[in-house]
């Protein structure tokens, strides 16, 4: 007789998140997995044609690995993961343990319910000769994220660049890695050539000034043309880990729900506020001030980190880091702006505020879109939940938290109030969840993305072999949670449009990445807040992936437990 665990799984996409899910599921004795990818090796964003000199994670180390591997000593001073870092801990990873599971350069083409209604149809394509296969699988786990397919605003492509007679090279920012060579071939050191216009790169998130750096270092002119730049923190010397890998930031920052007494206070009350604005003003201006930037400069034009996940993490700023590059005017800005158009001389770009700046390249890091719709038609994106639904007017006020700490809010972005997404927990379609066949994995933002991301992957395996989990009774009731955590989200983070690239942003769990790994473990039935300490300490003690290294056999001994009582 068969059973569940004999029964296909396709993980699609082989990023970290692909891996880990598939490893967990190999270890609950699935037999049958196959992690699918286009790309010719593991890794997803960290494949080697992504990754270029100067690409830093936000995270520390230890901060971007699972529990079955450890993260090998690195030989930055002060912590920080470079992209080859990450590049070289998932090749280990698929080499040890998945090993002949993964299908290379197999890209998947169209994804839909089989007829029969019971598991997937899905089309792959060889990339190296072209040739389309359908296969059948019981059960599909999405992990392709959301950092795959670029997004190129309207009239600022390579086409538009070239209707327009400019002659400079333009690309996306996904593509850098493998343009790289050929835009520094194109526009040659400022030493050399001190009348070659900038390279103009547009964007102000952390692949931009990344970018940026890594040009103004190889001795290129460069502006970086924006709106605003991400928030960032930093300071003299490493935050000590009681306050990196604590849960000390996540407590300042609300959840749907306030588990703990301390965080009741802190988001309840007048003086809880004071502190928390207190807390988050303090950790803005202490960064602005080790990173050295005058108070005038428009460095300062940053999201605020509170209301944002456009934070990064700079730890101790760099001599040849993007601030310091800027703030010594080897990088010029031009913010806040935005680009509107090529000039008609081909050898300029226009700004919406009507300037004209001279350009000989220009490099787009205007975000990703979601990698999903290339799977799925318009009807299975619909039927899932996979694309953006519109909100009902009454949602906007049928749902609030009366917290103090979200009171003065920026506006709320259109998008954010017309679409939401209908993924429960961002991870399964709240109208089928009782089907227990389908799943993402790797569209929750964290910054601890490690750790929630394997928590996840438990998760998912223990939702497809049926086992006893805190779920909504049906799917109305999932359309229900759905419906109100959207809610949660627009207010939490009004700034954001979460439905419209659910591939990324399935759910926020950014500073309360630790609140959102013990939702899920509370739907397991396992422990919660597992770093220990009393109900002051808490906050301080160290989360270490150790804890969540047993989570298969806590998960057995609990289905074990509740298979005896039945």
């Amino acid at each position: 007789m068969s059973s569940i665990r004999d029964e296909s799984v396709a993980v699609i996409g082989a990023g970290i998140a692909g891996l880990v899910t598939a490893h967990v599921l190999l270890r609950d004795g699935f037999t049958a997995v196959q992690v699918l990818t286009r790309d010719s090796e593991p890794g997803g964003t960290w494949t080697a044609d992504r990754t270029y000199p100067g690409l830093h994670l936000n995270n520390v180390h230890g901060e971007y690995r699972v529990s079955p591997l450890d993260m090998p000593p690195i030989a930055a001073e002060d912590g920080r993961l470079s992209g080859e870092d990450i590049h070289n801990y998932v090749h280990a990873f698929a080499t040890r343990y998945l090993k002949g599971k993964i299908q290379y350069e197999t890209e998947v083409c169209d994804i839909r319910r089989h007829p029969s209604g019971s598991g997937w149809r899905v089309e792959v394509r060889d990339v190296k000769t072209g040739t389309r296969e359908e296969r059948t699988y019981a059960r599909v786990v999405l992990c392709t994220g959301g950092c795959s397919t670029a997004h190129i605003p309207a009239g600022l492509g390579s086409e538009a660049a070239a209707s327009a007679g400019f002659a400079g090279i333009v690309f996306h920012s996904a593509d850098f890695g493998a343009r790289m060579g050929d835009l520094l071939e194109a526009v040659p050191v400022e030493a050399k050539d001190p009348e070659m216009a900038p390279i103009v790169v547009v964007g102000g998130g952390k692949s931009a000034q990344d970018i940026c750096a890594y040009l103004a270092n190889e001795g290129r002119k460069v502006t970086i043309v924006c709106p605003d730049f991400d928030a960032f923190t930093a300071g003299p010397k490493p935050l000590p880990a009681f306050i990196r890998k604590s849960r000390l930031l996540a407590l300042f920052s609300p959840h749907i729900h306030l588990r703990t007494s301390l965080e009741r206070f802190l988001h309840t009350t007048w003086l809880g506020k004071k502190i928390v604005d207190f807390m988050w003003h303090g950790l803005v201006d202490s960064s602005f001030k080790a990173a050295s930037i005058p108070a005038d400069s428009p460095l300062r034009n940053t999201v605020s980190p509170y209301w944002h996940i456009r934070v990064n993490d700079e730890g101790i700023p760099q001599s040849n880091g993007f601030h310091a590059l800027a703030v010594a005017g080897k990088i010029d800005l031009a913010s806040p702006a935005r680009l509107a158009a090529y000039g008609k001389d081909g050898r300029s770009v226009i700004l919406d505020d009507g300037r004209s700046l001279p350009a000989s390249a220009v490099v787009l890091c205007t975000g990703y879109t979601s990698s999903w719709s290339a799977m799925f038609n318009e009807d299975t994106m619909e039927q899932l939940g996979l694309a953006p639904r519109l909100v009902e007017p009454s949602e906007l006020e049928s749902y609030r938290w009366d917290y103090t700490t979200l009171a003065d809010a920026p506006p709320l972005h259109p998008d954010a109030a017309r679409w939401a997404s209908t993924l429960y927990r961002g991870m399964v379609p709240a109208e089928f969840i009782d089907n227990r066949d389908f799943a993402v994995n790797g569209a929750v933002v964290s910054p601890n993305y490690g750790y929630t991301t394997e928590i996840a992957a438990h998760w998912i395996s223990s939702y497809f072999l049926g086992d006893d989990m805190r779920l909504p009774l049906g799917p109305e009731d999932a359309l229900y949670e759905t419906a109100r955590h959207a809610a949660w989200l627009r207010q939490r983070y009004p700034q954001i449009p979460t439905a419209l690239n659910g591939s990324h942003t399935s759910d926020l769990a950014f500073w309360s990445w630790p609140q959102h790994a013990d939702d899920l473990l509370e739907d397991m039935g396992l422990p919660v807040m597992r770093s220990g300490g009393n109900a002051l300490t808490w906050p301080f003690k160290i989360v270490d992936l150790s804890e969540i290294k047993n989570l298969k056999e806590e998960r057995d001994a609990r289905r074990a437990q509740s298979s005896a009582h039945i």
